[in-house]
């Protein structure tokens, strides 16, 4: 009796989160390493293990990979809905958390975002552009409509500070410490967000806890 052929073992399939998250951590660790300019897809996948079609399927762009990789955007959809009171609060925590290091830590991965964008116009444009669409869009969804401008400086101003204390590394931003930091960051967003805030507030906006 002819024997069978020994049946291939049936290729195991990555769990489709698991490739999304790799694919991030790559990202994030190849933007670090080479700025946004001179990152390619390629790379991309072959840290991650994965192919460059897949990449593709899940992201599309490496501007789109930019967007999801970068922390800013992401801590804005997290920190903007709530209390409308200690929003200001709640931001200026949640940029020192992403672009401060720890003692001794490694250099944040935005930061080193916009080290590199600071080397030229087109690692800068996706840079901001990412940020500007996605910040915008949480605070139009916490703070309701008309208040696309007070998002937009909001962006401008964390760039600026970031830009100030790790690019620029000069002058009085960049000689405060991280406490110092929030202490003069807290009263600042207020001040750029309070017609913002007031409107919301009188709308009802805002989910007090």
């Amino acid at each position: 009796m002819e024997s069978r052929p020994d049946r291939q073992p049936a290729k195991r399939r990555r769990d489709p989160e698991a490739s999304r998250a790799a694919i991030l951590q790559a990202t994030r660790d190849v933007f670090n390493e080479r700025g946004y300019a001179h990152a390619t897809i390629r790379e991309i996948a072959r840290r991650a293990g994965v192919t460059h079609g897949l990449v593709m399927r899940h992201f599309g762009t490496k501007e789109q990979l930019l967007v999801q990789a970068l922390p800013g955007p992401r801590a804005a959809a997290e920190v903007a809905p709530g209390d409308l009171d200690t929003l200001p609060e709640r931001i200026a925590a949640a940029f020192v958390a992403e672009t401060e290091p720890a003692d001794g830590g490694q250099t944040p991965f935005v930061v080193a975002l916009i080290r590199s964008a600071a080397s030229g116009e087109d690692a800068a444009m996706p840079l901001y552009a990412a940020a500007e669409r996605e910040v915008t869009e949480a605070f139009r969804r916490a703070l309701g409509p008309g208040t696309e401008v007070y998002a937009n400086l909001l962006t401008s101003l964390v760039i600026g500070i970031t830009f100030a204390r790790h690019v620029a590394r000069t002058g009085a931003l960049a000689d405060l410490d991280r406490d110092e930091l929030v202490g003069y960051l807290v009263p600042a967003i207020r001040a750029l967000l309070a017609p913002a805030l007031t409107a919301a507030q009188a709308e009802g906006h805002g989910d007090p806890r």
